[in-house]
């Protein structure tokens, strides 16, 4: 095998190790938590409907 051709392939070797190292990293990183990009009016229109729940709640046990 020539010269060319062994740094060629070593070259190859070294950004696949690479590609495969950013890969996991990405994997690695993303953990399955809320997304930033989502709609923000579902996460409005959740929250304000658990509080009017725990308001009609608390109103109808009496604890307030």
């Amino acid at each position: 095998m020539s010269e060319t051709a062994m740094n060629s392939s070593a070259r190859v070797s070294a950004r696949a190790a690479a590609t495969t190292a950013e890969i996991a990293e990405y994997v690695r990183s993303r953990t399955g938590g809320p997304k930033d990009n989502g709609p923000k009016i579902l996460e409005h229109l959740a929250g304000w409907t658990l509080v009017v729940v725990l308001a009609m709640f608390v109103s109808q046990t009496g604890l307030l």
